[in-house]
């Protein structure tokens, strides 16, 4: 008999039989097994979306206020930019502007004050349903005008009547026109009274 024709069969049966032990042998301990969700499964994750900001026109030397709508899913609220607790993480909107485009006051909106489940003797002033923020943007005297981006980030804590979540981050961006400054008016000099026609 020729052994050597034989070793690629006999090394398949050999590997066959090793995967039948092994799969009747129960759950290998180096393997970590993690359950997923069902497909079919309802997304109950919360989240703050942003709507899409028309193109804002500013003018150099003079500040432009933009207005930043933003809706917190529905069955959920998020501390407000003033919460009463300095353990609660407040909504914070961070930007980063082009160079020489200034960023102005950013106005938070006043938070509802609400009693929970979780804290029935205490209120927390949150923000549900839809809220603005509004940045003022000032182009300075130095752009060169044309269209650029601002981006930034919008930090917030959300939770529902039973529990909290860990913060997240919303991208937040939104285009500028940077057009030139409106002329000032014009002086026209006094005539002198030494002037004769």
């Amino acid at each position: 008999m020729n052994l050597r024709a034989y070793a690629p069969r006999l090394a398949y049966v050999v590997a066959l039989l090793s995967g039948m032990v092994f799969g009747q042998s129960g759950q290998d301990s180096s393997v970590t097994y993690t359950p997923i969700a069902p497909p079919t499964a309802p997304d109950k994750a919360p989240s703050v979306t942003m709507a899409p900001v028309p193109e804002v026109t500013a003018p150099r030397t003079t500040q432009t206020m933009v207005n930043l709508d933003f809706r917190v899913a529905r069955g959920f609220h998020i501390n407000s930019n003033a919460p009463k607790s300095e353990f609660l993480i407040p909504t914070a909107l961070k930007m980063d502007v082009p160079t020489d485009i200034a960023l102005g006051k950013i106005v938070y909106p006043q938070g509802q004050d609400v009693s929970f489940p979780f804290s029935p003797d205490e209120a927390l002033n949150v923000y549900t349903g839809d809220f603005t923020i509004t940045v003022a943007v000032h182009p300075l005297k130095s752009v060169v005008p044309g269209k650029y981006v601002m981006h930034g980030v919008l930090r917030y804590q959300a939770c529902d009547n039973a529990q909290c979540f860990p913060p997240k981050n919303l991208p937040v961006s939104f285009g500028v026109k940077v057009v030139k400054e409106p002329p000032g008016p014009r002086h026209n000099p006094g005539q002198s009274p030494h002037v004769h026609t």
